[in-house]
């Protein structure tokens, strides 16, 4: 009886094992990052090959559209990026903890692990898994509070005030010149120019783009 109480409960981790699940975490956290970050390249080489194909039909509607698409992958996979950063330092940190833990016998507090937790929550791909690691952070003594507006908006509120210069750079990068060097060459409409069924393939490439970054 006393093994199956055991079992439900769960088995009381000490500091250094504690640690060590902690260190593992990070790790499957930085593999979570990596595979969000193949999928956006892979998603995003195909919308520069469709991007490519629309400026040969003169088609700048569908140009602007997944020029803005890339815009906006591009930023995210930088944020995966200094995320990813960031998961490296806080494994760095918990080789500390080990270190520090065996000449003292107690795990120590850390204002550098307690600001990239909270720099972590943020990012919306991990952010329930560096929650619940805060959270066993702060009651093994590591860290003293959790910020609680743990998911930021910002990315997609600000992509609109620059993104018509990332757009024209976009444009101008991928058509080799053809079009976004001037400010209103993207800009006039041309869905005549467009079939449904291709317009609907360009919105389904996009969907998929977007909903990597999500």
């Amino acid at each position: 009886m006393a093994s199956v109480m055991q079992m439900l409960i769960g088995k009381r981790l000490s500091p250094e094992e504690q640690v060590k699940k902690w260190r593992q975490t990070v790790r499957a956290q930085e593999r979570e990052l990596e595979k969000s970050m193949r999928g956006i390249d892979a998603e995003e080489a195909k919308v520069k090959r469709a991007l490519k194909q629309a400026a040969k039909r003169n088609d700048t509607t569908s140009c602007k559209l997944l020029a803005k698409e890339i815009v906006r992958s591009r930023k995210a996979r930088d944020r995966l990026y200094t995320s990813k950063a960031q998961l490296n330092s806080l494994t760095m940190h918990m080789q500390q903890q080990l270190a520090t833990m065996k000449i003292s016998g107690t795990l120590q507090k850390s204002t550098d692990v307690m600001k990239l937790v909270n720099n972590l929550v943020k990012l919306p791909e991990i952010s329930s898994i560096m929650s619940e690691m805060g959270a066993e952070m702060m009651k093994a003594g590591i860290i003293e509070e959790m910020m609680q507006d743990s998911i930021e908006m910002g990315d997609e509120e600000g992509i609109e005030e620059e993104a018509e210069d990332e757009v024209s750079k976009v444009l101008f990068e991928l058509t080799d010149g053809m079009l976004g060097e001037a400010p209103g060459a993207v800009g006039a409409p041309l869905e005549d120019q467009q079939p449904q069924a291709q317009e609907e393939d360009l919105e389904s490439m996009a969907a998929r783009l977007s909903a990597l970054r999500a």
